[in-house]
């Protein structure tokens, strides 16, 4: 039971699609963006390292990396907005 839970990356993946969407709609918003920003980016970082914690595979493992970098990237280009 505990190695099909670690398996399944299900809702990981519907969270990280609905902070994306978030951040879209917000952008697209405007006014006032820092905050709501970071807030949405700490949101992604911690669904991306929960799939991390997750991967089983070497494959995963380098695709959860290479979400969290750009996740950082992201997180970069936010902190210059405030």
């Amino acid at each position: 039971v505990f190695w099909a839970q670690k398996c399944d990356i299900a809702e990981e993946l519907d969270r990280l699609q609905t902070h994306v969407n978030e951040v879209q709609a917000t952008l697209k918003k405007g006014g006032a963006l820092g905050r709501r920003l970071d807030f949405l980016v700490q949101e992604l970082h911690r669904e991306a390292n929960t799939l991390s914690s997750k991967a089983l595979t070497s494959d995963m493992t380098y695709h959860a990396v290479e979400i969290k970098v750009l996740i950082e990237q992201i997180r970069e280009q936010v902190q210059n907005l405030e």
